[in-house]
């Protein structure tokens, strides 16, 4: 813990535990600070803890205005996986701990101002501070704290919550006090692992009234109370959300804008550049290369490039034939040709290509092993054959009609759902049918299995293979949309999630990504990245040192350098 407005923090440390989410920059080149610098303390007084703006002359004032989307397809933040959601909601609710807004690496006290973590690393104990409101008056509680967490951990009936599956090995929250909670732990995990789940900004902390009066389900609930900076004011749909500052705020002198009104405008558009580059916006996140030349070239205006936990991908229906035999969802796999795809949308969004694990992790494959894998080697030919051959042998030599392809509504989405309908019919014989919805059916449709193929793009917490590989991947994953299910890939997934050599887990992580490339769960597209373009007013923030959209999303810390 690095943090200049806290004192030293003091700790044990143990070995056997320090494995994490560690980011590596390795052959993709990538200029951020691993995502856990060093080892998480096992005990930390934070007490003195103090968030504030890097900037010793930060002064409060104005009104912030964001660019982001904001067209929600429903509002409860558990059970989201978009930054539809995160973008605007997450500035009205704090967390258990978070992510340092300036530091990646550090994880830092939020609503519990200290931590320990038990030696044999099987509980974990949250103090929270005392005087902390909700913005309908309430005091937070443990309560609170252990009835959100509850939800995530084990949604009841009927709820899905993408970061579940982070908690699969809790086995007990409790609220020891009114102001103390604890994690029990049925087996040990990494403690970067568990506690940059805890962290996630997607795991905000709700009051448990409120889950109780709404069945445990936020979906239709537009409004809820949160302990946040901002709270809301007005709403506009697909229009604006404008927010107030709290001026019950626990964390005095935060935030310091009196107001942020975020303007809905879709990523990647010619609206969010327009917007940006007319002066009607302060700051935009997720904007395309175009735009932010030009802002390179616009006295008085920055920008950032990071990458984002997000991979976008074609998903297979697996309960519906032919889609359920392997070697069909290879050939399909085979024929994508990823460098193409990603050249099409160059100047609409920035991606890269990758297979089923992060290209810019420690654990990925490195990129000039990829290149001699066949789906991912330069010249396609022998891809093309190899899946040909994989067709025939299924039954299929003349391929198929009639896919419904389900595609987002997002304009990178829509040109590759072109794109990859040409390369299955050029190459395989295989027809689609485009079907372009917005983001609240596209995502229940590919939740009840209302597709063939679906394109889109979901999101991850962590970068450990130990969330995205249960999630995406694992048997009922809340984002297991193909409705995969591989005997094998769940044994080596259940090896991973327990190993602590880095090694051999490592090793455990090319055997699993094998079996993916041979029996596909989904057809991987892109990896992303993000562009954000600000005017240089807009201080307190260092997006250059983010990774993803989804932990950095407060916004209390952000000022206008503005007469």
């Amino acid at each position: 813990m690095r943090n200049p407005h806290v004192a030293r923090p003091w700790w044990t440390r143990r070995d056997f535990l320090k494995g994490g989410t560690a980011l590596a920059a390795g052959a993709w080149g990538l200029s951020l600070h691993a995502a856990i610098a060093e080892p998480i303390p096992d005990k930390y007084d934070g007490t003195a803890f103090k968030l504030k703006a890097p900037e010793p002359n930060a002064k409060p004032g104005g009104v912030l205005r964001m660019g982001i989307p904001n067209r929600p397809p429903h509002f409860d933040l558990h059970q989201s996986g978009t930054f539809f959601n995160l973008g605007a909601m997450a500035c009205m609710f704090d967390n258990l701990i978070r992510r340092d807004p300036f530091d990646r690496g550090n994880i830092i006290p939020d609503l519990a101002h200290s931590w320990e973590i038990a030696e044999d690393g099987k509980t974990y104990t949250f103090f929270l501070r005392k005087d902390v409101m909700f913005n309908d008056g309430a005091e937070l509680t443990a309560e609170d704290v252990k009835a959100t967490f509850d939800r995530i951990a084990r949604p009841p009936s009927g709820v899905s919550i993408p970061r579940s599956i982070l908690f699969k090995s809790v086995s007990e929250i409790s609220a020891r006090d009114k102001y103390t909670v604890e994690f029990k732990l049925s087996e040990a995990r990494p403690v970067n692992f568990m506690m940059s789940a805890i962290a996630s900004g997607w795991n905000v902390i709700v009051r448990k009234q409120t889950l109780e009066e709404n069945n445990y389900n936020l979906r239709k609930l537009v409004v809820y109370p949160g302990t946040g900076p901002f709270r809301s004011v007005r709403r506009v749909e697909n229009e604006v959300w404008v927010m107030e500052r709290n001026p019950n705020y626990w964390n005095k002198g935060l935030p310091y804008v009196d107001g942020i009104e975020f303007y809905n405008v879709l990523p990647f558009s010619p609206e969010m550049a327009s917007a940006m580059l007319a002066g009607r916006v302060d700051y935009v996140r997720a904007t395309d290369p175009a735009t932010v030349r030009q802002a390179k070239a616009t006295p008085g205006m920055s920008t950032a490039t990071y990458y984002q936990s997000v991979i976008h991908a074609t998903w297979l229906n697996n309960r519906r034939r032919p889609l359920d035999d392997p070697r069909v969802r290879r050939a399909m796999h085979l024929v994508l040709d990823q460098p193409v795809l990603v050249e099409v949308v160059k100047d609409v969004a920035p991606l890269i290509v990758g297979g089923f694990i992060y290209p810019f992790s420690e654990f990925a494959t490195p990129p000039e092993e990829l290149a001699k894998r066949l789906g991912y080697q330069p010249d396609p030919a022998g891809s093309i054959k190899e899946a040909r051959a994989l067709m025939a042998a299924a039954g299929h030599g003349d391929g198929f009609k009639g896919l419904d392809y389900l595609v987002r509504d997002l304009a990178h989405h829509k040109l590759w759902a072109q794109a990859i309908q040409a390369m299955l019919q050029q190459s395989l014989n295989i027809e689609c049918n485009l079907r372009t919805v917005v983001e609240s059916v596209w995502f229940d449709d590919v939740k009840n299995g209302n597709y063939d193929l679906a394109i889109g793009a979901i999101v991850s917490t962590l970068l450990d293979p130990s969330d995205y590989f249960n999630a995406w991947y694992g048997k009922d994953g809340p984002q297991n949309y193909s409705f995969w299910d591989n005997n094998e890939f769940q044994a080596l997934s259940a090896q991973i999630d327990r190993e602590v050599d880095a090694s051999r887990r490592l090793a455990l992580i090319r055997q699993a990504e094998a079996v993916m490339e041979q029996n596909p769960p989904l057809l991987p597209v892109a990896w992303e990245k993000i562009n954000d373009v600000w005017y240089d007013y807009v201080k307190g923030h260092n997006p250059a040192n983010y990774f993803g959209v989804y932990d950095d999303v407060r916004l209390d810390t952000l000022w206008l350098d503005k007469t």
